[in-house]
């Protein structure tokens, strides 16, 4: 067995100093979340974001995969709008890959809306939910609730994530019949629809100094070569949080960074993955 499924190199290696958290850690994380993320990762283009000194050093976003990649790591071709060469992404079909991108202090794994089969015509599509700092926790999650009783009155099936971060996504499955442009044509539909019932809290507005202390409804994912966080990757932020699918009925007891690499493990021990019936 090749030694990246057994342990990491250099597994003592601090990569969240405020934390004391190692990359076996880490490793171990990926491990205990293979099964899930690897369902939903599977197929769709992934976007690295690496972090090989820890979080309090420069990390980067990687989109081609490294030449010293092994051979039997998965990638796939994808066309740059415009022409150019083609960015070879890796794919997470595995748990060999995803543990072999975590000894690379891989810490972030960055999913695309579309799968190998029709880059053009995404599978899925995310509205971000994203605050300002600071922001009020009650009102944030009035905000998701109204926001997807908004996406289920467009025929859309919402599923709520933690993103990790400030805020939530909320996604819903396509059936990969229409483009990126028309989905996100109906997503901005959506948030505008939102946003003019509640003009004091919600904003679709994309200039960060007009938008005050309102909560951003963000669509712009909803495009060729963007991303979402993958569900159950960790972020790059002290604590180690992770992006994690929940219940609409978790949602008043959640914030944005509830879950990460302390209790993840204890979570799916209790509790099936709330988008296992996703697609």
């Amino acid at each position: 067995m090749p030694r990246n499924e057994e342990a990491p190199s250099n597994p003592d290696k601090v990569l969240y100093p405020q934390d004391s958290l190692r990359k076996q850690d880490v490793f171990d994380h990926y491990r205990s979340v293979s099964g899930p993320l690897i369902a939903h990762a599977r197929g769709k283009p992934v976007t690295l974001r690496r972090f090989p000194d820890g979080i309090e050093a420069e990390g980067f976003f990687q989109k081609e995969a490294s030449r010293h990649f092994p051979d039997w790591i998965p990638r796939t071709s994808v066309p740059q709008r415009g022409g150019g060469t083609p960015v070879h992404h890796v794919l997470v079909e595995d748990e060999r890959t995803l543990l072999y991108l975590a000894d690379q202090a891989c810490l972030e794994l960055h999913i695309a809306l579309s799968t190998v089969e029709d880059l053009e015509r995404p599978v899925l599509t995310v509205l971000d939910i994203d605050p300002p700092e600071g922001a009020d926790i009650a009102t944030l999650r009035s905000v998701v609730r109204t926001m997807s009783e908004l996406l289920a009155e467009a025929g859309l099936a919402p599923h709520l994530q933690t993103t990790g971060g400030k805020g939530f996504h909320i996604a819903a499955p396509l059936d990969g019949e229409v483009g990126f442009e028309e989905v996100r044509s109906q997503m901005r539909e959506i948030a505008e629809r939102g946003a003019r019932h509640d003009p004091d809290r919600l904003t679709t507005e994309q200039r960060k100094n007009k938008r005050g202390d309102r909560i951003f409804l963000d669509v712009n994912r909803n495009a060729y070569g963007q991303t979402m966080i993958a569900p159950y990757s960790l972020r790059a932020r002290p604590g180690a949080p992770a992006a994690t699918p929940i219940d609409p009925e978790e949602l008043g007891r959640v914030h944005p960074r509830s879950y990460g690499l302390a209790n993840m493990g204890r979570r799916l021990a209790q509790k099936s993955d709330p988008w296992r019936d996703l697609h």
